[in-house]
């Protein structure tokens, strides 16, 4: 019953959701209020944005973040083997009455996101029902399938939700799930392959337990514009400059300097002379006779007039169809005669009498003749401001877009077939592909912020493509493939000047270009109360036995996402490779091995993984080799590029992204955020990466104190007790490879009450106690006070037998360490819970600007 309770309520809200409708972020009153208390440096914890406040905030992303913790929960193989699902070892924390619970914490926190993956090809139909429960109560139970379909209606909607059609093989949940004393996700049935993120707070101050009958209407329409429009909050506009250039091999171009304070709002970029990569493959719709289909399409109110763009298959020649703008015939589409293939593209202008003054058009073909039918694979529709055409939304359709369809309201007639997945080519010549290549990888974007270079990437790459012109659609940025527009909607934010230039590294020479940079106001104290925005470009060959580094960073900041590209270097099944003797290489060679690899991210010198995961393509929400090589975007996720033996890639290539925004990753002293390459770090590739976070910032904790329980004078010093304790020496290792060992010291196992005191910095903001323990047995669990005063429970439901030391956490609230030098722990295992087991703890004390 109360499964089907939480459906019907989602669905009744559902209702009054539109599929398509104008920008409500900014049109709604009251749907981007600041919650100050759950906000940044203004509110107690500095928690930034809570809930659905993460995406209405996004102007906010530099702002600190304190007292609070990223992790995830996955089916990683515990054992360091390349069993990170398939068989399910691992995939379950326990079992109990109600299935398989994947995920579990004490405290204030929040669900920032979940994927799953099983056989075959993401169809997660098996794992039954996902029951998540927050403080005590069930806000979701309901079979995972029909969740991640869309079936609950809103918020559970696309782009919130996906299924392995959306995400060429996995299913993903994005919807933030906010908690103030506790979170479980429990699932029917093994679920094989999976990932939960979470932060987890200090207090739950400024923190409301998710809603699920709020269906968060105007975060779901700003995410269906993802990639044509800005999806921050609107914040008007300080300057703008405009630079139309050429660039010669070795040089420079650079707009005049920005004066702060301020912050770059939009950034865009348009190189003519650039081609899109020629190898497109795509799935589509076709109709017959006496067919025809239609859509809604978002288009600027103010247009000047609107260009759609419709993407073909030239195999079939002679299709012909009437074109209809909300029913006034605009044109005729004509494909003309076959060309074998070829993708065909055609552009028809719509009069400004017809589209000026609407937000949104229907837009329908109809049959009219053809050799064999009239099919659609992708439409683009511009609209005209100033005189220059901007694309204000897409519909790619076919059968691996469910979810876009639905929210256009794509209908079709006299449907003749469902073309999964078409490979054909654009009609650009190798050496155009290869100077587009040429410009987009050697030509940098170099932003200074008051008198610092932090954006320093190659331009593809950094809007979100590092194999050639793809075209991407993500939040955060656009590559408007074909001609159109390159822009970014980072927020950068300056407090005296910023200084924007692009240099032209490489031997192609740009004839032809355009820069557009504009600022807004902005009052997030950048160095001081806000990072600096980051964009760090890493390039190379992968080194046996270790991880790509996406990012490693001192100080503090947040990590928020990465543009990754793959070179593999693996030859194919018999071929003589440029890495091997013919006489090494497999007859079964496996030319994607490389995406084997997992991410692993360490946050404040933590030898444990925060983030542990389970495969490349895992991490970038798909799943299966990316279904097979197929291509996707989704807002925070996507792989919109794969080549292989030819168009300037040897062997294979893959390109993907993925953005971090309920799932950002704090850090207060240093992050290592880094992937594996293949599934033992063994497989020879040529990567590059550009990580975007915000930092720039003094450290933000220093170890303050330590008891050292092997050692009988630390233990004195700190006046460490311990009741029903018992010793053992331990020689184990760690899961990952930052600090592997083996390590061999003390460790304790304690059943009764615990206690010892730690210095600790007067002028903190929050304490973190950080403990290294001995995780054979899971589910470790004790009571917290400080100075007598209950502070929560510090649970660790994680275990491994194989790689057994771990260094977990636990957040301190400021209420009960600021003003004072030094604090008294006590800890109580709980009744039925293994022995609480620890070799040392540190505090680590915080401090706020």
């Amino acid at each position: 019953m109360l499964a089907l309770a939480v459906a019907t309520v989602a669905a009744t809200v559902a209702a009054a959701v539109p599929e398509v409708g104008a920008r409500s972020a900014r049109a709604e009153p009251g749907a981007t209020v600041r919650s100050h208390e759950a906000g940044g440096s203004g509110g107690p914890g500095d928690k930034g944005p809570v809930g659905w406040q993460t995406y209405r905030e996004l102007d906010r992303l530099g702002a600190i973040r304190q007292s609070q913790h990223s992790g995830q929960y996955s089916s990683f193989s515990r054992s360091g083997s390349n069993d990170d699902g398939f068989e399910g070892s691992y995939s379950c924390l326990r079992t109990d009455e109600q299935g398989c619970v994947i995920a579990e914490r004490a405290g204030a926190g929040e669900i920032t996101s979940m994927w799953f993956t099983r056989q075959p090809w993401g169809d997660v139909t098996a794992t039954g029902n996902i029951r998540v429960e927050l403080d005590g109560r069930t806000v979701l139970d309901a079979p995972l399938a029909d969740v991640v379909n869309g079936e609950l209606g809103a918020p559970f909607v696309w782009p919130l939700v996906g299924n392995a059609a959306d995400t060429a093989g996995g299913a993903v949940i994005k919807v933030p799930m906010p908690y103030r004393e506790s979170m479980r996700v429990t699932v029917d049935n093994n679920p094989h392959f999976y990932h939960v993120g979470y932060r987890s707070f200090a207090d739950a101050h400024g923190v409301d337990t998710f809603d699920p009958t709020d269906p968060a209407r105007d975060v779901i329409r700003e995410l269906r514009r993802f990639g044509v429009a800005d999806p921050k909050p609107d914040s008007g506009t300080l300057e703008s400059r405009k630079s139309d250039f050429s660039l010669a091999p070795g040089e420079t171009v650079r707009l005049d300097p920005f004066h702060g304070p301020g912050m770059i709002d939009e950034l865009r970029l348009r190189i003519p002379r650039v081609v899109a990569a020629p190898r497109v493959v795509d799935d589509g719709r076709a109709f017959g006779a006496d067919g025809g289909s239609s859509f809604t399409a978002r288009v600027a109110p103010e247009n000047e007039g609107v260009r759609i763009t419709r993407r073909y298959d030239a195999n079939v020649g002679a299709q012909v169809a009437r074109l209809r703008v909300n029913g006034s015939p605009v044109g005729t589409w004509r494909s003309g005669p076959a060309r074998p293939g070829e993708w065909g593209t055609q552009r028809i202008e719509v009069d400004e009498s017809v589209t000026g003054g609407e937000d949104e058009l229907r837009i329908s073909s109809t049959f009219r003749s053809a050799e064999v039918d009239v099919n659609e694979f992708r439409y683009e529709v511009h609209s005209k401001l100033d005189g220059e055409w901007v694309r204000t939304d897409v519909l790619d359709l076919g059968p691996a877009h469910p979810g876009e369809e639905r929210a256009h309201d794509y209908r079709i007639d006299h449907e003749v077939f469902q073309r999964e997945k078409l490979r054909a080519r654009l009609p650009h010549s190798d050496e155009r592909v290869a100077e587009s290549d040429s410009i987009l990888t050697n030509t940098r974007l170099r932003v200074s912020f008051d008198g610092r270079t932090t954006v320093d990437a190659p331009i593809g790459e950094f809007f979100g493509s590092g194999l050639g012109e793809y075209d991407v659609r993500r939040l955060m940025s656009s590559i408007d493939a074909g001609k159109g527009w390159y822009t970014s909607w980072w927020p950068m934010p300056f407090r005296r000047d910023a200084t924007v230039e692009l240099v032209n590294d490489g031997p192609v020479p740009i004839d032809e270009g355009t820069l557009h940079v504009s600022t807004a106001p902005d009052g997030s104290e950048p160095g001081k109360k806000s990072g600096y925005f980051h964009a760090t470009h890493h390039e190379g060959h992968t080194e046996p036995g270790a991880d790509w580094e996406f990012l490693s960073a001192r100080g503090s900041g947040t990590f928020y996402g990465v543009t990754h590209t793959m070179r593999g270097r693996i030859p194919r099944a018999g071929a003589q490779g440029d890495e091997q003797p013919r006489s090494l290489v497999s007859p079964r060679a496996n030319q994607r091995n490389y995406l084997e690899g997992d991410e692993r991210f360490y946050v404040d010198g933590s030898s444990s993984p925060a983030w542990y995961g389970t495969g490349t393509e895992d991490f970038y929400e798909s799943g299966w080799y990316f279904r097979g090589g197929t291509t996707f975007n989704m807002p925070l996720a996507g792989s919109p590029a794969h080549e292989y033996s030819g168009d300037g890639c040897r062997h294979d290539c893959t390109g993907a992204y993925r953005l971090l925004f309920p799932d950002a990753v704090p850090f207060t002293e240093e992050l290592v955020a880094g992937i594996e390459h293949g599934p033992a770090n063994d497989e020879p590739g040529v990567y590059s990466s550009t990580a975007y976070w915000y930092g720039g910032l003094a450290p933000r904790t220093k170890r303050t104190d330590g008891v050292e329980l092997d050692d009988r004078a630390s233990r004195t010093a700190h006046h460490y007790r311990a009741e029903g304790e018992t010793t053992e020496e331990l020689t184990a290792t760690f899961e990952g490879e930052r600090n592997p060992g083996p390590h061999t010291r003390s460790t304790t196992s304690t059943t009764g009450e615990i206690g010892f005191h730690l210095r600790i910095d007067p002028n903190n903001s929050g304490v973190r106690l950080r403990r290294l323990g001995d995780q054979f047995h899971s589910g470790q669990r004790a009571a917290v006070r400080v100075d007598g005063r209950p502070a929560g429970t510090w649970a660790q439901p994680l275990g491994n037998e194989s790689h057994r030391w771990l260094e977990d956490g636990f957040d301190i609230p400021p209420e009960l360490t600021r003003g004072k030098s030094s604090v008294r722990i006590e800890l109580t295992p709980a009744d039925g819970a293994p022995p609480w087991s620890a070799a040392r703890y540190t505090a680590l004390s915080r401090w706020a600007p």
